[in-house]
């Protein structure tokens, strides 16, 4: 059994998905740690909700949040750690220290880097014409966006698609291959 962490700023829409598979042992993990950098995040309501321990860890209540984050993970044993949406950029001490995978929504390396997140950069994808938009499941490094790529899903975009409707044929499809990315890399 892999222990890892989620990473979110807001819902960790992932989380509902990874909890089901570790439920229903479809994937061999338990999510030992849930850590935000925003006291109001929805996740953290969750993770209460299904007594998983759980902090706020930002640069407003620690000087050296690099510090508390290694503490946690190694008081948790988590080496695994699941980023859902985590708006903060990863130090290169915890990624080279820790396994982390990040879910992006689109084809890196298209769309990617600072400020390339979520409707942002499905906005992008449709204001440019784009025929295909997709997830990126990526290791994490230094760099946003710059990791090695774990596995890739592609969709077609409709003729008539939205923003919102491209956001959510998205967001299914990454529950699709974070587990994909998970089974290849628990191994």
């Amino acid at each position: 059994m892999y222990k890892i962490a989620l990473f979110a700023s807001h819902n960790g829409s992932i989380f509902d998905t990874l909890y089901e598979a570790s439920l229903k042992k479809e994937l061999p993990i338990n999510i030992s740690l849930i850590v935000s950098n925003n006291q109001n995040a929805p996740i953290l309501n969750k993770a209460k909700k299904n007594n998983i321990p759980h902090f706020i860890v930002n640069d407003k209540l620690y000087n050296d949040t690099d510090f508390i984050l290694d503490d946690l993970l190694t008081k948790y044993g988590c080496k695994y750690i699941v980023l859902a949406g985590y708006m903060k950029k990863i130090s290169p001490f915890l990624a080279n220290k820790y396994f982390i995978i990040n879910s992006h929504p689109a084809l890196l390396p298209k769309y990617g880097g600072s400020g390339m997140y979520g409707r942002f950069v499905h906005e992008a994808v449709i204001h440019n014409g784009e025929k295909m938009s997709g997830v990126t499941i990526h290791r994490v490094n230094e760099n946003y966006d710059e990791g090695k790529i774990l596995c890739q899903k592609v969709i077609s975009i409709a003729l008539n698609e939205t923003i919102e409707s491209l956001e959510n044929k998205i967001k299914e499809l990454e529950k699709v291959a974070v587990m994909e990315a998970l089974k290849l890399c628990l191994k």
